[in-house]
């Protein structure tokens, strides 16, 4: 397996993680801000894995 490939699997696990920490923290504002916060900064994260390489 690539290292990108290995890279772009751990942030997909990161995102998951995120979003079951988003579902558990309903009802709790702070806990709901930093796990929104968490899934947002993953997906900044994945931005250089779908942009495309100028050559």
């Amino acid at each position: 397996m690539k290292n990108k490939n290995i890279n772009l699997l751990g942030w997909i696990l990161f995102i998951i993680s995120a979003i079951g920490f988003i579902i558990s923290s309903i009802g709790s504002f702070w806990a709901m801000f930093g796990s929104i916060f968490f899934f947002v900064a993953c997906l900044i994260f994945l931005i250089p894995f779908f942009k495309k390489d100028k050559v």
